[in-house]
């Protein structure tokens, strides 16, 4: 009976401690996100209640996967995760509040964002990605959705954009144990799981950051598929039909079939396409962005650069001095 009056007097307390508003601000497949105001600190703060997977069962395990990657994250573009409470057997997570994702922020710019806003969101969310990958963790479902955008801020500045949601986030060790494939939504999704590994690490989020910046340089997602299949052909028809040459994994059948069991030799065979005739991607990016582009989505997750690699590609220079400048204006005057 004391437990459960100590439960129930800390339920209070949490729910005297933050205020939310009734209408959530972004529904998910692991919970709703609500705004709420701390009455401790008068601070907006943004409230993710997860759902059970099950009724009668506790913790929902992506859950305790968000926190697990979340309670030691404390970098300028990780969200931070700012409080944990349980109300009616509902796990509530408190972030810091960010205005929009980049989804919506794109929306917002009639899905035409300026070249350097496109390069800063680029450099920044390498920085993130290169912070997780730093510490062993596997973001696995990057999408737009899950990056969010703080309007408060200039794209410039480096510190206005945050990778969110760990839900499918996973801390790995070497080897590199097998995973699921059910990750990632299909059109951020590397090819090397589209055909069915079980054995696969970093260069997943290379391949999905790859994918989010050919979409902040065209103003769409560029593999849209409604299954797995046609999210295979919308990669095809752009970067053209893979091979041995492209990728090792592609060689003998018996080889292929334990590597990369969906793979199927009888796929069409289409040539690839300059990015200057996918919409404005050229244009957006130029030579220098392009580079970057197409190192990410390569088909060989053994030939995409690492998060730290990428991040030294002549694109994203000045916004590596610009950043370092920052930092050292940042301790000059603290």
């Amino acid at each position: 009976m004391m437990a459960e009056a100590q439960v129930a007097s800390q339920q209070e307390q949490a729910e005297k401690k933050y205020i939310m508003e009734e209408k959530s601000v972004g529904e998910g497949t692991y919970g709703a996100v609500y705004r709420a105001r701390c009455t401790v600190t008068g601070r907006t703060v943004a409230i993710k209640k997860m759902k059970p997977e099950h009724e009668d069962e506790g913790v929902p395990s992506t859950a305790i996967r968000e926190i697990a990657v979340l309670k030691g994250a404390d970098h300028v573009n990780i969200v931070k995760l700012l409080d944990v409470f349980c109300v009616r057997r509902k796990v509530h997570l408190v972030f810091e509040f960010i205005d929009r994702n980049l989804k919506e922020h794109m929306r917002a710019h009639s899905l035409l964002l300026t070249p350097s806003a496109v390069r800063c969101f680029q450099a920044q969310m390498l920085r993130g990605i290169l912070f997780l990958h730093t510490h062993r963790i596997l973001h696995r479902d990057l999408k737009p959705q899950n990056v969010l955008i703080d309007t408060a801020l200039p794209a410039e500045s480096l510190r206005n954009l945050k990778l969110a949601d760990f839900g499918m986030a996973r801390a790995f060790s070497v080897p590199i144990p097998k995973y699921t494939h059910e990750v990632v939504t299909i059109w951020y999704r590397a090819p090397e799981i589209l055909f069915g590994t079980q054995e696969y690490a970093l260069p997943v989020d290379m391949w999905s950051c790859g994918c989010i910046l050919a979409g902040m340089a065209s103003g769409q997602p560029i593999f849209q598929g409604d299954s797995e299949i046609g999210t295979i052909f919308a990669i095809f028809k752009k970067l053209g039909t893979p091979n041995e040459e492209h990728w090792a994994d592609l060689g003998p059948l018996p080889q292929l079939q334990g590597a990369l069991p969906d793979f199927k030799t009888t796929f069409p065979q289409w040539p690839k396409k300059e990015w200057a005739q996918i919409r404005n991607i050229q244009a957006q990016l130029l030579a220098e962005g392009v580079v970057l582009l197409d190192d990410l989505l390569r088909y060989d997750p053994a030939k995409r650069p690492s998060a730290k690699s990428a991040s030294k590609y002549e694109y994203l220079a000045h916004t590596t001095a610009a950043a370092a400048a920052a930092a050292a204006a940042a301790r000059a005057g603290a």
